[in-house]
């Protein structure tokens, strides 16, 4: 494959946006633990989700 003599700045590019990306992958995935076990405490604490609110008689409890 020939890029000629613009090779080094294309493959330079694709290297940097491979970096980016996997960067960001990383950091997605840590941060979805973090917040994973931020919710975890929280909800040993005692502190329940709204979304988790019961249901009465067809209706949420803030109806």
């Amino acid at each position: 494959m020939d890029f000629g003599p613009h090779a080094t700045f294309i493959i330079a590019a694709y290297a940097a946006v491979i970096i980016v990306l996997g960067g960001l992958i990383v950091w997605l995935i840590f941060d979805g633990f973090h917040q994973r076990r931020l919710l975890n405490e929280l909800e040993a604490r005692g502190v329940r989700r709204r979304s988790a609110q019961r249901v009465s008689r067809g209706r949420l409890d803030h109806e």
